[in-house]
């Protein structure tokens, strides 16, 4: 799933969902450019399908990405039409710019 135009936000880790099963996560990623809005992809090992709007899925999700730097407000469920059976994506919120550009990712709407 790697591409050129992914950044990588975060490496493995194992996220547990509200019924207290464990997930093995590969990756928290964005591309490395948009217009505004960041879609935050969360690349798991097994189908997590049905588990896209679990609260603490995204909660462990949200306490990587604080703990690879991340200080800004919680991020929420993307649109349903994204989710794949072992992705998860997440919308950020706006400060999350901030953090993202410090990792490389370009705003293009800055250049209107």
């Amino acid at each position: 799933m790697t591409q050129d135009t992914d950044i990588h936000l975060s490496g493995p880790f194992k996220a547990t969902d509200g019924s207290g099963r464990a997930h093995d996560a590969t990756a928290i990623r964005i591309f490395d450019e948009g217009y505004g809005a960041i879609d935050v992809y969360v690349d798991f090992k097994a189908p997590i399908s049905g588990l896209h709007k679990d609260k603490a899925l995204i909660a462990a999700v949200i306490a990587q990405l604080r703990s690879v730097g991340y200080k800004g407000p919680d991020l929420t469920p993307g649109d349903p039409v994204l989710q794949e059976g072992r992705l998860l994506v997440l919308e950020a919120p706006d400060e999350f710019s901030t953090f993202a550009a410090s990792k490389g990712w370009k705003d293009l709407s800055e250049d209107f």
